[in-house]
């Protein structure tokens, strides 16, 4: 009885023994230097999830495009959802969308959209067109929730989409009050996504946390603060796309700890570097410098409200206290420019004839005195995060700081986490602060009237500057369809504004990434809302 015991227990070893043997034989197969995908990097030969992890400055607001207005949120978003017209993969040129075409009127008030037809949301609901008037139609009826909506989409007050409706399942048709000259560019714009209409009728709020489109990707989780995650939709309209599985975004808040996660093969992708690191980036062989086509302005706003910001005569000195090119030359080291308008020069209707104000601290110091200003100090909010157009707010913040002590305004820095900032800007409780923009749609509308009209005081219009000579002009433009006549227009806004002086227009940015070489097919959009579709990882 021992004998057998002992001869059965040999057996099993060696059994035992033989697995273990062919397992490690195995492992020869396999890409030796593949690293766990839950950190991201590399992806092994043998058919493992391709994991892309994106790091980047920021925690989104919201992951509902309609309610949002901050890049952070669209980046993630672009992936989850689609709008009825795309832009190009490179450019602002309009693609189809979920509308695969679209006829205007001769009178420019009717356009008929006929759409993708077999489309499913990620809840395994139909796309159609009644999908669409229900989101049209949620969009107009919440004016405070939709901000941005109503920013695009009404002119002096009027709602421009006068009614929406389906004919059929596949063709919709909307009616215009009056002519818009971006109807179809805004439609492309990342808050005009179309969500499941069965998601948003049930919990209108749950789509902030839990996103409902049509997009390659499908959410995942959400750990606030720290990463999203979404994963490829295996039901997407388009064929072999996405390429990857799965991509995480991380927030990593310090530009120099996301390029060492990059440079560690903690994460793939880092946006919002400092243009410091260019020539390292470059140097390092295992890495890939992405530039992003410029189309952002970086700025100073003066809370026209708020004393001493109330009287032109300040503005316009703080305008001229501020050494703009300095700022370039010490924060963004050959990609950048300073500015003097509120609009990049690329974008049509451009006023290159403006003067703009030039680094003139004597001057600045004669017009506080002809304004009266008592020497009280302000506060100066600077950016808790790098956004495409201004890499380090609180070193900006810190510049001008100086600036402003030079002709005898004091100021302190204060900043907020990154939603609260917004939000309390917004509400115009800011005296100075440090913000920008990447334009949505290439056009002086997008940027002028978005940002400067007084039609979008508690949307965009963090300035609170209203004046309107300039709100009649940027009307008449966004009506006008004879292109020249449109950036006569503009031109003339911008003479407006730059005499009112409610910005401190500081920079026009070339922003950089940075990804390692196993990325492939990387597209930097102009928008800053990149879509990673057709991103593959080798």
């Amino acid at each position: 009885m021992k004998k057998k015991k002992l001869w059965t227990l040999g057996v099993m070893l060696i059994l035992v023994l033989s697995t273990i043997l062919a397992a490690c034989g195995g492992s020869d197969t396999k890409d030796t230097g593949s690293k766990d995908t839950s950190t991201g990097g590399d992806t092994a030969s043998s058919g493992e999830p391709k994991i892309l992890v994106y790091g980047r400055g920021g925690d989104s607001t919201a992951l509902d495009p309609a309610t949002v207005t901050e890049g952070e949120s669209f980046k993630v978003t672009v992936n989850l959802y689609e709008t009825l017209i795309n832009f190009g993969e490179k450019d602002v040129t309009l693609q189809p969308g979920l509308a695969k075409s679209w006829e205007p009127s001769e009178d420019g008030l009717t356009y008929t959209m006929q759409l993708e037809e077999g489309v499913k949301f990620h809840d395994g609901t139909d796309f159609n067109a009644e999908a669409v008037v229900k989101n049209f139609e949620r969009w107009k009826a919440g004016a405070d929730k939709f901000p941005y909506y109503h920013s695009q989409f009404t002119m002096g007050g009027k709602q421009i989409v006068e009614s929406i409706t389906a004919e059929g399942d596949y063709t919709v048709i909307f009616k215009l009050a009056q002519p818009q000259a971006t109807f179809l560019k805004n439609l492309a714009m990342s808050p005009f996504a179309i969500a499941s209409p069965a998601a948003f009728e049930k919990n209108d709020e749950a789509l902030k946390d839990h996103p409902v489109g049509t997009g390659p990707f499908k959410f995942v989780e959400w750990k606030r603060n720290d990463s999203i995650t979404i994963e490829k939709n295996p039901d997407y309209r388009i064929a072999d796309l996405p390429k990857i599985d799965k991509v995480i975004f991380r927030s990593i808040p310090d530009n120099s700890a996301r390029l060492n996660a990059l440079n560690n093969g903690e994460v793939d992708v880092a946006d919002g570097l400092s243009p410091s690191d260019k020539a390292s980036i470059e140097s390092n062989a295992n890495l890939q410098l992405i530039e992003r086509p410029s189309m952002n302005v970086g700025y100073l706003g003066l809370t026209v409200t708020r004393p001493p910001f109330d009287n032109v005569k300040v503005r316009q000195a703080v305008n001229y206290a501020i050494d703009k090119q300095a700022l370039v030359d010490a924060f963004f080291e050959g990609l950048g420019e300073p500015a003097k308008n509120p609009m990049p020069p690329l974008i049509a209707g451009y006023n290159d004839e403006v003067k703009g104000y030039e680094y003139d601290p004597e001057k600045a110091k004669s017009l506080l005195a002809e304004a009266g200003y008592d020497g009280k100090e302000i506060e100066l909010w600077a950016m808790p995060v790098p956004r495409p157009y201004m890499p380090d707010g609180q070193k900006i913040a810190e510049a001008i700081q100086n600036n402003l002590a030079d002709v005898g305004m004091k100021s302190k820095i204060v900043t907020f986490e990154w939603a609260t900032y917004l939000d309390k800007a917004e509400n115009g409780e800011a005296d100075a602060f440090l913000l920008g923009w990447t334009g949505d749609n290439g056009d002086a509308d997008n940027f002028l009237y978005t940002l400067l009209d007084g039609d979008n005081i508690g949307s965009n219009n963090y300035t609170f500057y209203d004046n309107k000579e300039l709100h009649k002009l940027l009307v008449a433009a966004q009506t006008e369809m004879d292109g020249d006549k449109r950036n006569e227009l503009y031109k003339q806004a911008q003479e407006i504004i730059s005499k009112d002086a409610p910005w401190v227009p500081l920079a026009h940015s070339t922003p950089i990434l940075a990804a390692n070489t196993k990325v492939t097919n990387y597209i930097a959009h102009p928008t800053g809302s990149d879509r990673l579709d057709v991103v593959d990882m080798q």
